[in-house]
């Protein structure tokens, strides 16, 4: 009787009842943490159900001849309901066996896939980069041309050029005379 004025004396808590599952949680949460130093069990998953093997030796076989006891056909319906079962368990195995190969079949075709796709893409990007390389060498190239003809270029080089466009222009035939032929 003292314990129960212990436990009141401790504070006596208002009922709550959490009106979703957020609060719920929120709750569960809660009472876990007043006491974080006690231990909390985590339940483990469950083992799967196994039939029992069926037995090496039988011991009271049934035989063919007449006058089997009363007991006898539950006996024999007991053993006729595990076996149906073993049966049952053995062909669901196969079936999740098979499952779990077509599954992982999939996850490795996936995986081929998109390594595939992954690579494409990863030369594709190299053979832009290597591109941009090529084209900026070839741009320096032109640059230190172009820098190194100017420094060593003379006056004359520069008519010389300007000679030909002058010439270029005096060959070109007007294609629209007004009035004439």
């Amino acid at each position: 009787m003292a314990e129960r004025g212990a436990r009141a004396g401790r504070g006596a808590q208002p009922l709550v009842i959490p009106r979703n599952a957020a609060e719920e949680q929120r709750l569960k949460l809660e009472r876990l943490m007043r006491h974080p130093e006690k231990q909390v069990s985590i339940a483990e998953k469950p083992k799967e159900w196994a039939p029992r093997p069926p037995p090496e030796f039988v011991r009271d076989v049934m035989g063919s001849s007449a006058g089997a006891g009363s007991g006898e056909f539950h006996v024999y319906r007991h053993l006729r309901r595990r076996e149906y079962m073993r049966e049952e368990f053995m062909e669901k195995q196969a079936i999740q066996h098979r499952l779990d190969k077509e599954f992982q079949r999939k996850v490795d075709q996936n995986k081929r896939a998109a390594e595939e796709r992954t690579d494409k893409r990863r030369k594709k990007r190299q053979k832009l980069k290597e591109k941009k390389i090529l084209a900026k060498k070839v741009k320096e190239e032109e640059k230190k041309d172009i820098d190194g003809s100017e420094t060593s270029s003379s006056g004359e080089e520069e008519v010389e050029v300007e000679v030909p466009e002058a010439k270029a222009d005096d060959s070109e035939a007007p294609s629209f005379i007004m009035g004439g032929r």
